[in-house]
């Protein structure tokens, strides 16, 4: 029979790997996740081979000392949560300790680090698990990490990688949604000699989102801000007349983390119900702020996922928010194309074309969406897929009767449909989550 066996560290870390680097864009993530929990002002990447050869980042944080570097890459290891209780209030976006014996596991890895209080640099060296013991080195106060030969021990891994290019647009993803989610810090890019991104610290964030999108983008945004207590929607949503063919230009961060969440995804679209076609999906750039025992981030090891304690109040307050702000927002230059008209009067009168709406019933429809956006309220009675729902904004904290119904008579969401398409060019870049299962060789960005 089988006989059960321990198994040995180093297994245990490269099984674990399969779960917490997934790609070379899952070790930029992990990387320049710790950089910014060490406080660094300054974090710059470079990538070369498609982040297999090398993956450098750099940072002018708080530095390890000597005797810290071997727990650094440890399983298990975290100076992130200081007693058993900080699990259930994380307030940094690291804390499985986890992912750097992962990453040691499968790589060349070196790791160079200083104190402003330590009299000297110490250096640690990585390779396929086995460690070397720490040396001193030259560097300044921060911290620098090497990942070189990624996935040389893991042959099927490295099978399955893309090409270079490919694996460039995975990483450059992960390197826009957290230079989004950390405007304040300076972040830099560098594939191979090549500076793609040089990002200066702003309080600004349109002008972060403008580095990476363009002008169409930021010449389209309004700004959003709600507060309900404990809750805080802000950011900005883009007009109705910047749509995309999918979901992927929605970027949502939860306390400086970038999450994906289906349901709140759901309510961004229900807010632009009326203002855009079917098929056609919002560009939105939105940061949640709440309390961190409001939010259980422990649920995927990557943390792309969450679960909210209320995750109907949530659903409730972004969806209040997004459609108070259009409602109080003269949106009439704002819904996108329009039928042929003519105009008489101040009414505005269909025309007879019907090469922009198929139908009568579509013309009218579109007519009732111009009327709302000009006085908040329609009296179309129009009942066409997406038709323009009477609204009125509710009182104080209250939700709509109807929400958490609404979510629970949803169909189950999968991996599949016009979410997981292929994003399209926008300004400067294309933008195709890294973790798309239908991401092909088409780079997503112009660098």
């Amino acid at each position: 029979m089988p006989v059960i066996r321990q198994l040995p560290p180093q297994l245990v870390n490269q099984i674990a790997a399969g779960e917490v680097i997934e790609r070379p864009s899952s070790v930029v993530k992990e990387l320049v996740e710790n950089s910014i929990d060490a406080g660094s002002r300054r974090i710059e990447l470079t990538i070369a081979g498609g982040g297999s050869d090398l993956i450098r980042v750099s940072d002018d944080g708080c530095g390890m000392t000597a005797d810290q570097l071997p727990l650094a890459i440890a399983s298990h290891a975290t100076s992130k949560l200081p007693d058993d209780a900080a699990l259930f209030h994380i307030d940094t976006l690291g804390f499985r300790g986890e992912a750097m014996a992962s990453i040691a596991s499968v790589s060349h890895l070196t790791i160079r680090s200083r104190t402003a209080e330590s009299p000297e640099e110490a250096e640690i060296v990585v390779r396929g698990g086995n460690v070397e013991s720490p040396a001193p080195c030259g560097c300044p106060v921060g911290t620098v990490v090497e990942v070189r030969n990624l996935f040389f021990n893991t042959p099927v891994r490295r099978k399955f990688m893309r090409s270079a290019q490919t694996e460039n647009g995975h990483i450059t993803e992960a390197f826009t949604r957290l230079a989004l989610a950390n405007p304040e810090i300076h972040m830099v890019l560098r594939v191979g000699e090549r500076v793609t991104y040089d990002l200066p610290p702003t309080t600004n964030w349109s002008q972060r989102i403008a580095a990476f999108f363009g002008d169409e983008i930021a010449s389209s945004l309004i700004r959003i801000d709600s507060l309900d207590g404990e809750v805080r929607v802000s950011g900005f949503v883009c007009d109705p007349s910047v749509s995309r063919g999918n979901a992927r230009m929605q970027y949502l961060f939860l306390n400086g983390r970038h999450i994906r969440d289906r349901s709140l995804q759901h309510a961004m679209g229900e807010a632009y119900r009326g203002l855009l076609m079917v098929g056609r999906h919002p560009v939105c750039f939105l940061r949640l702020d709440m309390s961190p025992d409001l939010v259980d981030v422990n649920v995927h090891p990557t943390k792309l996922e969450v679960r909210f304690s209320d995750a109907g109040r949530v659903y409730a307050r972004l969806l209040q928010s997004l459609r108070h702000h259009f409602l109080t927002t003269d949106m009439t230059m704002r819904v996108g194309p329009t039928p042929v008209v003519s105009v008489a009067s101040d009414e505005m009168t269909l025309g007879s074309s019907t090469d922009e709406w198929g139908s009568p019933a579509e013309a009218a429809h579109q007519q009732s969406v111009i009327d709302w956006a000009r006085t908040g309220s329609t009296v179309s009675t129009a009942r066409l897929p997406g038709a323009v729902p009477e609204f009125r904004p509710y009182p104080g904290n209250a939700a709509p009767w109807d929400i958490g119904s609404n979510l629970r008579r949803q169909e189950p969401l999968t991996a599949t449909g016009p979410d997981f398409a292929m994003a399209e060019p926008s300004g400067r870049a294309a933008h195709v989550a890294w973790d798309s299962p239908d991401f092909d060789e088409t780079p997503r960005h112009d660098g």
